[in-house]
C-alpha cells in the first residue's frame, strides 16, 4: 500500500548499491524533487553510495547544479548507463574525466530491456545496434577509459540469425514524476508532455523487490478515467506531493490538455521558443540543406524530423503545404502535431497521440518511418555517420541508431565543413564566400552512429544534403547526385574532399 512521504522521507529508502530508474526525457518530466532530497541526504550522510542510474533519454535539466548533478559530481554515482547525456552538462564533463563508469545504449534498446526486465526477461534482442559503435566488436558501450562492463551488450545467434542482446543490472528503485495521485493512488500524467517508460520502469521495480517512489503535483479526490491512469496504485510504494514550479504559459499547448489546430502550430512554436530555445542563428546554409531536403517529402509520409539543422525542414514544408498532409513523430512517444525542441524537446504541439516510449520504438525498428532527417557531426569515404561523438566532447546516441536503423529514406543534413563556413545564395546561385576550417566529410569516422554497411544491405535510400551538393549512398560509397547552381563540382566539392567520389 502506498504512503504519502516528503521527499526526504521517500529518500530514505534507498539503500547503498541501489540501482535507480529514472523516468524523464532529456531535458522534461525528471523528478526533480527527488533527486535534490536525495543530494541532501547525502550530503548529510553520505550514504546512499554505490549508486547505479539507468534512464533512456537522460534525466538532467540543462542546469549542472539541479537535479542529479550534485550527488553524481559528489561521488555517490558509481556507474551511469543512458541514452543520452544532452541535458546534463556537469556529468558529461565528469565521464571524460573518468570518475565513474559510463555507458551510452541506443535510446530505444534501453527501453526495450527496461520492458523485458518488466516481463521477467533478463534482456532484449535488437537488431538495432550491429555494426555501429555499441557493438562490442567495434568498440562497445563504454564512454570512458574505466567502462569495460561486457555484460550490458553481447552478440547472439538466433535461429542463425545475428541480434544484439541488451541486458540491464536489475532495477531496484524507480523515480518518476506524473500529474496527480487519486484516493486508490492510481498515477496520472495528465499535465505531463509524456509518459516514457514509467509504467513499465514500475512493472520491473516492483518484480525485482524493489520501490517505487512517484513526485505528484496534486492529490484528486475522484479517480481519474481508467485508461488515463498511467501506473496503477498496486505498484506505488511512496507518493511526494511537491507543488509544480511555475511556467509560461505557452508550456500548457504541450500537454494536449486543449486543442490546437493546425493552423496555429507556426504561432505555438514561436511562443515556445522564445522561452525555451537559444536564439537561432540566421544561417544561409542551414535554410539551403533545410530547403532542398525537404524535397523528400511526399503526402502520407511518416517521419521523424533531428533538432539542429534538420529542424529547418519544417519550415519549408509549411511553406510548400505538405506539413499538415504529413505525421510527425518524437522519440518520446507522440505520434501527430508538431514537435517542440529547445529544452522541451520531447514534447508536442497539437499531438494526435502520445503513447509508452518502447511502443514508439517498435514502430521505428521495425521500419514504420518512410523518411527520417538527420544531423551528423562527420561522414566517412564509405558513408558511414557519426552523431553522437564529437571531439572531445558527446551527448549521446540518443534514439538516433533507432530511428536511421530501418527507415526507407534517410537524410542527413549536415554542412560540407565547419568553424568559419560562409555561404551567400543570390537569385537561385549559391557561392562559397569562404570555407570552414574542420571538415566534415573525412576518410574515417572517430565513432560509428551509422552502418554504411546495414543501410546497404537493408535496401535503404540514404541521402547526405550540404549547402552545396547531394551524395547518395551506393554499395561502393558516395556518389555526387546533385551540385547547387553556383557551385564548382570540382573546386567546391572534389578538391575539398581527402577521398574520391563517384560523380
Amino acid at each position: 500500500m502506498y504512503r504519502f512521504m516528503s521527499a526526504d522521507e521517500a529518500m530514505s529508502l534507498l539503500r547503498d548499491g541501489d540501482c535507480i530508474c529514472v523516468n524523464s526525457f532529456v531535458g522534461i518530466e525528471n523528478p526533480v524533487a527527488l533527486h535534490e532530497a536525495l543530494y541532501r541526504r547525502y550530503q548529510r550522510t553520505g550514504s546512499p553510495k554505490h549508486l547505479t542510474i539507468v534512464s533512456s533519454a537522460g534525466f538532467g535539466v540543462w542546469d549542472e547544479h539541479r537535479a542529479a548533478e550534485d550527488y553524481i559530481r559528489d561521488g555517490a554515482v558509481d556507474r551511469i548507463i543512458c541514452g543520452h547525456f544532452g541535458a546534463m552538462p556537469s556529468t558529461r564533463k565528469l565521464v571524460l574525466e573518468d570518475r565513474f563508469e559510463a555507458y551510452n545504449l541506443p535510446l530505444g534498446c534501453i527501453s526495450h530491456a527496461i520492458r523485458a526486465q518488466a516481463g521477467g526477461l533478463p534482456g532484449a534482442l535488437s537488431k538495432v545496434g550491429l555494426n555501429i559503435f555499441v557493438d562490442p566488436r567495434l568498440q562497445g558501450p563504454g564512454i570512458n577509459d574505466i567502462s569495460r562492463d561486457t555484460s550490458l551488450v553481447k552478440v547472439v545467434q538466433v535461429d542463425r540469425e545475428e541480434f544484439l542482446y541488451y541486458k540491464l543490472p536489475r532495477l531496484t528503485i524507480a523515480l518518476v514524476k506524473g500529474t496527480a495521485v487519486d484516493r486508490k493512488g492510481n498515477i496520472s500524467f495528465d499535465d505531463m508532455y509524456m509518459s516514457g517508460d514509467a509504467l513499465s520502469i514500475c512493472q520491473a521495480v516492483k518484480a525485482n523487490g524493489g520501490i517505487v517512489i512517484v513526485q505528484v503535483d496534486r492529490v484528486v479526490d475522484m479517480p481519474s478515467r481508467p485508461r488515463n491512469a498511467i501506473i496503477p496504485g498496486c505498484l506505488v510504494d511512496a507518493i511526494v506531493l511537491e507543488p509544480p514550479e511555475k511556467s509560461d504559459e505557452a508550456l500548457s499547448a504541450l500537454t494536449g490538455s486543449f486543442e490546437i489546430r493546425y493552423e496555429d502550430w507556426a504561432g505555438w512554436t514561436e511562443k515556445i521558443e522564445k522561452i525555451t530555445a537559444k536564439k537561432r542563428v540566421d544561417s544561409t546554409a542551414a535554410d539551403l540543406i533545410g530547403r532542398r531536403a525537404a524535397r523528400e517529402l511526399h503526402e502520407d509520409d511518416i517521419v521523424n524530423i533531428g533538432i539542429g539543422i534538420p529542424e529547418r525542414i519544417c519550415r519549408y514544408a509549411r511553406e510548400n503545404g505538405l506539413l499538415d498532409h504529413i505525421t510527425l513523430t518524437v522519440e518520446s512517444g507522440g505520434i501527430g502535431g508538431f514537435p517542440a525542441s529547445g529544452k522541451v524537446f520531447g514534447a508536442m504541439i497539437g499531438a494526435a497521440s502520445v503513447y509508452d516510449m518502447s511502443n514508439q520504438f517498435d514502430l521505428y525498428n521495425n521500419g514504420g518511418l518512410d523518411i527520417c532527417f538527420m544531423g551528423a557531426y562527420e561522414v566517412d569515404r564509405f558513408g558511414n555517420v557519426n552523431a553522437h561523438r564529437s571531439d572531445g566532447d558527446y551527448a549521446g546516441i540518443g534514439g538516433f541508431a533507432n530511428i536511421t536503423a530501418k527507415t526507407r529514406t534517410v537524410v542527413f543534413c549536415l554542412t560540407f565543413n565547419t568553424k568559419g563556413l560562409e555561404v551567400k545564395e543570390e537569385d537561385g546561385r549559391v557561392t562559397i564566400v569562404k570555407n570552414g576550417s574542420v571538415p566534415k566529410f573525412v576518410d574515417e569516422v572517430r565513432s560509428i552512429s551509422f552502418s554504411a554497411r546495414n543501410a546497404v544491405a537493408n535496401g535503404q535510400r540514404v541521402l547526405y544534403v550540404t549547402e552545396r551538393c547531394v551524395m547518395q549512398l551506393t554499395p561502393v560509397g558516395l556518389k555526387l547526385i546533385e551540385v547547387y547552381p553556383g557551385v564548382d563540382r570540382q573546386k567546391d566539392i572534389k578538391d575539398m574532399l581527402s577521398f574520391e567520389i563517384m560523380g
